[in-house]
């Protein structure tokens, strides 16, 4: 979807042209054509999904797959990218809406569905990475098992401990196991801290989008 329909084809291909070399300039051509080829899942879309989502538009990932069963609360307003206007909304569609003003050229594949054990090979069985974001120890633990069993061989980056006011410098990023990843600082929790904020949370987003950045350019190490 295009944000402005009554642009012509030959104006908007140059702007995609435009959009795409400046983003080769600042990270090299060979790498902005791999990075416009690669398909990302990524599982919740709250304050962890949210934030990797928008960085991940702003690197030119060539499509995003956005999968969630929420809608924008009012409470999401303090660390999710979201706008006030859109409470109420589904959130897959809330953040493509989101993810277009800032590059309306990558593709965004949204879900409005619970993710679970049946329907992760669907939805992310085209991806080159997957991402966890999730809020609930469950859901967690069931998509850790499911993508290292189920989609063999699709690197996987989750992230586990990033509430609280604490110091950013605890949030690290992990090699667990071969195609796991683990970012945040493994301890801290909304039930113990009593909080979350936005920074602390973008900061682990960012970890996880660095590192899925790394995996697609070849790096696997953190």
């Amino acid at each position: 979807m295009d944000c402005d329909s009554s642009r012509t084809g030959a104006e908007k291909h140059t702007d995609r042209d435009g959009f795409m070399a400046a983003l080769a300039q600042r990270h090299g051509w060979e790498n902005q054509e791999k990075l416009s080829r690669s398909v990302v899942g990524i599982a919740g879309l709250g304050g962890l999904g949210s934030h990797i989502a928008v960085s991940l538009a702003r690197l030119g990932i060539g499509r995003l797959v956005l999968a969630d069963y929420d809608r924008v609360d009012m409470t999401n307003l303090h660390r999710q990218q979201y706008a006030f206007h859109q409470v109420g909304m589904e959130k897959p569609k809330a953040l493509a809406e989101e993810l277009r003003r800032i590059n309306p050229f990558s593709v965004y594949e949204t879900h409005f569905t619970s993710v679970t054990p049946e329907n992760v090979e669907t939805l992310f069985g085209r991806c080159q990475v997957v991402c966890e974001a999730f809020d609930q120890p469950e859901e967690k633990a069931m998509l850790t098992e499911t993508v290292l069993t189920v989609l063999d061989g699709i690197p996987l980056v989750a992230a586990s401990g990033m509430a609280g006011m604490d110091s950013g410098n605890k949030i690290r990023t992990e090699r667990v196991m071969k195609n796991f990843y683990l970012c945040g600082d493994g301890v801290s929790d909304v039930s113990l801290s009593g909080s979350l904020t936005e920074p602390r949370v973008a900061l682990c987003a960012a970890h996880q989008a660095l590192m899925v950045l790394r995996l697609l350019l070849g790096n696997e190490e953190p």
